[in-house]
């Protein structure tokens, strides 16, 4: 399980080094695709072809599935992370995302997000009122 906040650097190359915490999930391989609110995911391998199955079964008659696929799947990338734990961010993505030096890497349990810092923190701050203030359950069963 993914988990925490981390803040490594973007190198001139592209590349970020793995968290350590992160290595034993996903030092195998990664595929790093476009996230929501302009962030990266980062999948172990193994969890993204379980997506991608769950993906295929959607019916290419659903224009929302197929708006889904394409903005997931067109930009992802299979990255090997290299001797010193560090994978290669395509050009594409981090232009997508935005990343400038100032990296956020979350865990979010089953993957992990590559957000720039500036655009974390804006995030974090613009949802911690909702996050404090929720009265339903999101997640039916958890509280």
């Amino acid at each position: 399980m993914l988990l925490g906040t981390h803040t490594p650097k973007l190198d001139d190359k592209g590349r970020v080094i793995l968290p350590a915490k992160f290595r034993d999930d996903l030092g195998a391989g990664v595929v790093i695709t476009r996230g929501q609110e302009r962030c990266l995911y980062v999948f172990a391998a193994e969890e993204f072809e379980r997506i991608h199955e769950r993906i295929r079964e959607a019916p290419l008659t659903n224009k929302q599935a197929r708006d889904f696929l394409r903005m997931f799947l067109s930009g992802a990338s299979a990255e090997q992370p290299d001797g010193q734990n560090r994978v290669t961010l395509p050009a594409p993505l981090r232009a997508y995302a935005g990343l400038q030096k100032e990296l956020v890497v979350t865990g979010v349990g089953a993957h992990a997000e590559i957000w720039d810092a500036d655009a974390w923190n804006a995030y974090a701050e613009d949802n911690e009122s909702t996050y404090a203030e929720m009265e339903q359950e999101v997640i039916p069963g958890l509280f």
